[in-house]
């Protein structure tokens, strides 16, 4: 989540899209100043070459996102290396399903420089705290408010007559007290 909320934080899908429209206002003199087939394969080489160009700004707000997201886990008082444990559970399931071709034209950078880069951003700028948040009251609210979304959303695609599997709604508690975990890993 920390990850996302920086992405809106850093207006990413804003600046991605004035970059595109800037690339694409400053195809047309090249499409109208050649005539012709030749504007046609300006054209489509411009429509070729643009998403590709595009993909090292995804990756760089890929970047900036991990970047922001691990030092926002840290403000709030969670812990940082469950950002890197997060990327290391990604990595573990990209080895059961392999595939060099789609890596290539990704638009994230490669899982084990993302955990590289956040290590090294957690260890340089983060001092380690005594204690970290495990999980909060609100955290199960919005987990299981999704969970009924979900379950919504499956319920509305299912087939006329087919079983129907329902889900228990994660018990909410009425106290803001919440566990937390030592730095020595023992609960308090």
């Amino acid at each position: 989540m920390a990850h996302e909320i920086a992405h809106v934080a850093a207006c990413h899908i804003a600046r991605q899209q004035t970059r595109g429209t800037l690339a694409q206002l400053a195809t047309i003199p090249l499409i109208i100043m050649t005539p012709g087939i030749g504007g046609l394969a300006a054209q489509e080489a411009a429509g070729l070459a643009l998403p590709v160009t595009f993909l090292k700004f995804s990756r760089g707000f890929e970047a900036e996102a991990d970047y922001l997201g691990v030092q926002y886990m840290y403000k709030s008082g969670y812990d940082p290396q469950s950002f890197t444990a997060f990327f290391e559970k990604i990595e573990a399931q990209e080895k059961k399903k392999p595939g060099t071709l789609s890596r290539a034209f990704d638009s994230h950078p490669q899982t084990p420089d993302r955990v590289e880069k956040s290590q090294e951003e957690i260890e340089k700028l983060l001092p380690p705290q005594p204690s970290y948040k495990v999980d909060t009251s609100e955290f199960q609210d919005v987990k299981a408010r999704l969970a009924k979304i979900e379950n919504r959303r499956k319920l509305d695609d299912r087939k006329e007559g087919s079983p129907e599997l329902r889900r228990a709604s994660a018990p909410s508690d009425s106290d803001d007290d919440h566990p937390v975990l030592k730095r020595d890993g023992s609960p308090n």
